[in-house]
């Protein structure tokens, strides 16, 4: 049983697992292009969304960077590797506070072994 977290933020704005989940690929590839294939996302929504996560905080949570000899990408600011790191904290000590209820939901649950 795996627990979902979402943060209601001031304005209406939201994040969760799912912006997560994009800053987490945008970290490991380096391209918002090949996170979007890997979450099978089309680019057009990964943008919008990174687009959403930027505007929500104080600073930008992702910069990106044009093609060149360098070619283009993207990267986590220092504010997103935070917001990051403090929502998959969140979520592990959320994890290691509710065990207990986890399993008595386990225990009622159908498919349960008996």
């Amino acid at each position: 049983m795996a627990l979902s977290i979402r943060l209601d933020l001031p304005g209406g704005q939201r994040f969760g697992p799912g912006k997560a989940t994009l800053l987490t690929a945008i970290e490991s590839h380096g391209s918002i292009t090949a996170a979007a294939q890997v979450m099978a996302m089309s680019y057009p929504r990964a943008l919008k969304l990174i687009e959403t996560m930027n505007m929500q905080f104080r600073d930008p949570l992702i910069e990106t960077f044009h093609g060149g000899a360098t070619k283009g990408g993207a990267k986590l600011t220092e504010t997103g590797h935070t917001v990051l790191r403090l929502y998959y904290d969140l979520l592990a000590a959320t994890d290691a506070a509710t065990q207990s209820y986890k399993s008595a939901f386990l225990d009622l649950a159908q498919g349960s072994e008996e």
